[in-house]
């Protein structure tokens, strides 16, 4: 279980979607939320867009790994979103801002599963003026809200250290990059990796013996 947090306007989505396509063998956790679509984006596909009733529902159902409520609307991610594909042998791909990272490290810290499989990675931007030009170029705020997201996001670099990773962002293909080498050296951990059955050796054999 990967989760991947940034400020907004660093780049995240399309880092993430950057690593989805180069690798099948990662599954994207869809986040609900109750934002209005942004062009282009597909309910089902980019988020659950639920109303704030039906998300509020959720809620108090307990279905949420995590939700929050930034910049005036609320996300979410799905316990079954998460545990059916980690059952499932699959990496999963988280994501989330700092504030729900938080919440998946609290979570997680309370369940073996989850705390197993969690590897946290922050992006940060090169500087705050690289930050609120691609806030600009990307069209969908007002110059008020970009305000708002640059005060917010001095306030989520200040926590880069809760995170086991950190990348400085620098371009796409060198972001996507270093990303594969993480997911790369994740999977060869002793506590997730296999050997191949064809080598025979029992499970019991690979545990530590007493000294």
């Amino acid at each position: 279980m990967i989760v991947l947090s940034a400020p907004s306007g660093a780049g995240k989505t399309t880092l993430c979607q950057g690593l989805l396509a180069r690798h099948p063998d990662v599954a994207r956790a869809i986040t609900c939320t109750t934002r209005p679509p942004r062009p282009g984006e597909r309910d089902g596909v980019d988020y659950y867009f639920l109303s704030p009733g039906d998300f509020e529902a959720r809620v108090q159902a307990g279905e949420f790994l995590e939700h929050a409520r930034v910049h005036g609307h609320r996300y979410g991610v799905l316990k079954s979103e998460v545990l059916t594909r980690l059952r499932q042998g699959q990496d999963v791909l988280l994501n989330l801002d700092v504030q729900g990272a938080a919440t998946v490290r609290a979570a997680a810290a309370q369940q073996a599963e989850l705390q197993a499989a969690l590897v946290s990675v922050f992006l940060a931007p090169p500087s705050m003026a690289e930050l609120e030009a691609r806030l600009r170029h990307r069209g969908t705020d007002s110059a008020e809200v970009i305000q708002q997201r640059l005060q917010a996001a001095r306030v989520e670099l200040a926590r880069w250290r809760e995170f086991d990773y950190l990348i400085i962002s620098s371009t796409m293909a060198e972001d996507l990059r270093r990303m594969e080498v993480i997911l790369e050296a994740e999977r060869m951990r002793v506590g997730r990796a296999r050997l191949p059955e064809a080598l025979g050796v029992e499970a019991a054999a690979l545990q530590p013996q007493p000294g």
